[in-house]
């Protein structure tokens, strides 16, 4: 395992769809910072972020679905992106590219209002106390995606973890955040056919598994 994954590190690094800055051009300020859309895309259509992308199957999934749009998926594990990355290349979708970097570096690759729409699915739930600050929906991240996103940017949620789904609920009513759709069931109710057309490998597994799937939808 160890070697196929050295393998895929050391094929991600040829890439032209994956993006990974050092630390110092992150701390300098990356040429691609408010000019994803125009230099990587070569468009002008919209930028929709997936955090914690994992093996890029949403973001996979949601490129093939709007083609109108630009996805980036973001995570830190290169060999996570591999399987992402190389379906995009190798399907020619020219509307993704893949982020290795800490989701806490996110206001220093994307400039105040470059993004239109951020995707979270299924992170990690970080379920004990001490970890708070690294849910993907702790206040001190939500603040930092208010800054990328656009005025009327929006934000979903998909994840098995009612504790998180019940978690955010809460974050977003302390920030007095718009809440504009929400169910702690999505496969049950009739009314988001849309969010529940695509899914992830783990999200099949949970469904296999009898476990509902929770969804909210915000806006920063």
């Amino acid at each position: 395992m160890a070697k196929r994954k050295l393998q895929q590190y050391a094929e991600v690094n040829t890439f032209s769809n994956v993006i990974q800055p050092s630390y110092d051009l992150v701390q300098q300020g990356h040429p691609l910072r408010g000019n994803w859309a125009k230099d990587h895309f070569h468009n002008d259509h919209p930028i929709v972020l997936e955090l914690g992308c994992g093996k890029g199957e949403y973001t996979i999934a949601l490129a093939e679905k709007y083609p109108e749009k630009n996805f980036i998926g973001v995570d830190r594990k290169a060999a996570r992106i591999w399987t992402g990355s190389k379906y995009a290349l190798e399907n020619e979708l020219a509307n993704v590219a893949f982020l290795r970097v800490d989701i806490r570096a996110l206001c220093q690759l994307f400039d105040k209002d470059e993004v239109d729409e951020i995707w979270i699915t299924f992170p990690d739930p970080q379920p004990k106390a001490p970890h708070a600050k690294r849910r993907l929906t702790h206040p001190r991240l939500l603040g930092q995606y208010s800054k990328l996103l656009k005025s009327g940017g929006v934000v979903h949620l998909k994840t098995d973890n009612l504790a998180f789904h019940e978690y955010t609920l809460q974050v977003l009513d302390e920030m007095d955040l718009e809440l504009l759709a929400v169910t702690r069931d999505l496969y049950k109710e009739g009314s988001f056919t849309e969010v529940a057309a695509v899914q992830t490998f783990y999200e099949k597994k949970f469904l296999a598994e009898g476990l509902s799937i929770t969804y909210l939808k915000f806006r920063m």
